[in-house]
């Protein structure tokens, strides 16, 4: 069920964010069926995007997107470090005055979650930066770009204002500073920076499916797109007709295209990135600046000596170093160091009730991300709208049913780790 839209979002404006609107949602509706019609009635949770997704996607874009690296071990771990923690709810606790809002750096969100960064989302789906980012910001709630997408950032801040633009840099000043002088005129005012890049990861199920970046012309490239002519004729035919694309945001200027028989993507220098290279992006960065993609307390610890407001807790979706603990796992011993950052996480995260454990160890706010790209491939701009109200939706019942009204009123108190109870 998607929210109404309003002037402001038919105007292409960003919602007003001083209040969070009541989740518009019944949440007796399972007593008397679902509420989307059309080929989204069969989707009542995050996860039924996915299966809708692989049917409709090419195998390489399809197993780019939910793919890892290696043994898939940290993907897999992700969702059973959730699985590890119970609730303990409280009842009889009055909770009709409920309020998904929360606060991140000076502005309210209608709930605790946003869509994560994705590279090359516009693959699998037409326009697909612009469709999350508009979709996030009528529903209220903060969209990540990547730095690895197809869309220039000038285009997706206009589809989005509101929106946060997610970096991969390379340990060269001047490619950094000129970036960020790009990044700051188009308008965007909170900075990603992703720290758990300085090589590639190992994945193997991206050769294995036959992607690579650029895509290489191939037979089997043809016939995967022959054999999905919905994803053909909607998505890549489409984005041809405007153009061949182009990693359009990982430096101040213009990349490789996205499909290419002989060019190479630039990934120099990314190894030689390190903390004086904050410091330097702190120094010039007037706006909120996020690092993501740590999970040790003593690197947590050297982002806020180095003038970080925030940090996302994350392994990159199990994407880069396989065997990479949790985000989720690293929460309590973060927050012990943390101080007034804002401790934020992502990866594993699918059902409402991982959302509100994550907010009960101590996270701000969560990123979510495969999810909404799936969604997008699914159903474009109504299918991420739908994927927002579905979890949001979850969000809320949860809260109810743990006897709370706001995420602010979570604690560890709700937790207990499952398994033998001490006597």
């Amino acid at each position: 069920m998607t929210q109404p839209s309003t002037p402001a979002a038919d105007a292409g404006l960003a919602p007003p964010l001083a209040t969070a609107p009541a989740p518009a949602h019944d949440p007796w509706r399972a007593f008397s069926g679902g509420a989307a019609t059309g080929p989204l009635a069969e989707v009542l949770a995050l996860d039924d995007f996915q299966r809708l997704a692989e049917r409709r996607l090419p195998r390489a874009i399809y197993g780019y997107v939910a793919g890892a690296a290696e043994t898939n071990s940290s993907l897999d771990d992700n969702r059973r470090a959730f699985a590890d923690w119970g609730f303990v709810p409280r009842v009889l606790a009055n909770v009709s005055q409920r309020d998904l809002g929360t606060e991140l750096f000076g502005r309210r969100h209608s709930a605790p979650f946003g869509i994560a960064p994705m590279g090359i989302a516009a693959l699998s789906a037409y326009r697909g930066d612009e469709v999350m980012a508009r979709a996030a910001a009528r529903a209220g709630i903060p969209y990540v770009l990547s730095g690895s997408s197809l869309t220039p950032m000038e285009k997706v801040i206009a589809a989005g204002p509101g929106s946060w633009f997610q970096a991969y840099l390379p340990g060269q000043p001047e490619r950094i500073d000129a970036l960020l002088d790009r990044v700051e005129r188009a308008g965007f005012e909170t900075l990603v920076i992703t720290a758990d890049v300085p090589v590639a990861g190992n994945r193997e199920n991206n050769i294995r499916a036959g992607f690579s970046t650029p895509l290489r012309p191939s037979l089997r490239l043809a016939w995967d797109g022959l054999s999905h002519p919905r994803w053909t004729l909607g998505t890549l035919l489409r984005t041809l007709a405007d153009g061949m694309p182009h990693f359009e945001n990982s430096f101040a200027e213009r990349g490789a295209p996205v499909i290419s028989r002989n060019v190479e993507r630039d990934f120099s220098k990314r190894d030689h990135f390190d903390w004086s290279h904050i410091a330097r992006i702190r120094r010039r960065w007037r706006g909120p600046l996020v690092v993501k993609g740590l999970v040790s307390p003593q690197d947590a610890a050297l982002a806020r000596q180095h003038g970080a407001d925030g940090i996302v807790l994350s392994n990159h979706g199990g994407r880069q170093l396989d065997g990479a603990v949790s985000a989720l796992r690293m929460l309590p011993a973060v927050m012990d160091v943390a101080g007034d950052m804002a401790v934020m996480m992502d990866g594993g995260i699918r059902r409402g009730s991982d959302v509100l454990k994550a907010l009960a160890l101590g996270a701000r706010f969560v990123w979510v991300g495969r999810p909404f790209n799936f969604a997008a491939a699914v159903a474009g701009e109504a299918g991420v709208a739908h994927a927002i109200q579905l979890l949001s939706a979850e969000v809320d019942r949860n809260l109810a049913m743990l006897g709370v009204t706001r995420p602010g009123q979570l604690s560890r108190d709700f937790l207990m780790p499952r398994g033998p109870v001490p006597l």
